[in-house]
C-alpha cells in the first residue's frame, strides 16, 4: 500500500495548532457546498443563463433556484444582467464572472471523479473534450513551473505573511 498523504511541514506538522475555522476548503464549501449550487454552476459552464432553465435542468424548485442564484450572485460567482424579449417585462439572466470561471477546475474535477467512481461502468453520460484537438479533458495538479504534482509531493506549510 502506498502512502498518498500530503506532507506536513513547519508548525502545521502539529495539527492541534491548525485553525479549522480559517480553512480555505471550509470557506469554499460555505459558498458552493450544496448540491444545487454546484449543479447551477455546472449549468452556467454549459451555457445556461436563464432562471427557468437553471431550475429545470438542475431539477430544483423555483424557490431553491432563486435562493441558490441569489447566493451565487451575492458571492460574486454569477452576475445578473437584464434582458427583455419583445412585449415582455425586463428579466435577468445570470452570467459567469471571473470568480465563477475560476471555480471551473473544481467542478471539472468533480465531473472526472464522478465519471470514474460514481457513473455506471465508470462511464459518464457525456464527455468533455478539448475543442482544438478533440482529446479528453483531465484535471491535474501542477505547480507554477508547470510540473505535474502527485499528492505525496504536496507540502502543507504555514502561509508567509
Amino acid at each position: 500500500m502506498t502512502n498518498d498523504a500530503v506532507t506536513l511541514a513547519g508548525p502545521l506538522a502539529d495539527r492541534r495548532a491548525w485553525r479549522t475555522d480559517r480553512c480555505p476548503i471550509g470557506k469554499a464549501l460555505e459558498v458552493v457546498g450544496t448540491r444545487s449550487a454546484m449543479l447551477i454552476m455546472r449549468e452556467a459552464y454549459y451555457g445556461t443563463t436563464r432562471f427557468d432553465d437553471f431550475a429545470t435542468r438542475v431539477g430544483i424548485s423555483e424557490a431553491v433556484a432563486a435562493a441558490r442564484l441569489r447566493e451565487l450572485t451575492d458571492e460574486g460567482l454569477l452576475e445578473r444582467q437584464p434582458y427583455q424579449e419583445a412585449g415582455q417585462r425586463t428579466r435577468y439572466e445570470y452570467r459567469l464572472t471571473e470568480k465563477g470561471t475560476d471555480l471551473a477546475p473544481v467542478v471539472l474535477g468533480l465531473f472526472e471523479w464522478g465519471g470514474k467512481y460514481a457513473s455506471p461502468g465508470g462511464r459518464p453520460p457525456v464527455t468533455l473534450t478539448h475543442a482544438e484537438c478533440g482529446t479528453p479533458v483531465h484535471v491535474t495538479v501542477r505547480c507554477e513551473r508547470d510540473h505535474h504534482v502527485a499528492l505525496p509531493e504536496v507540502v502543507v506549510s504555514a502561509a508567509r505573511r
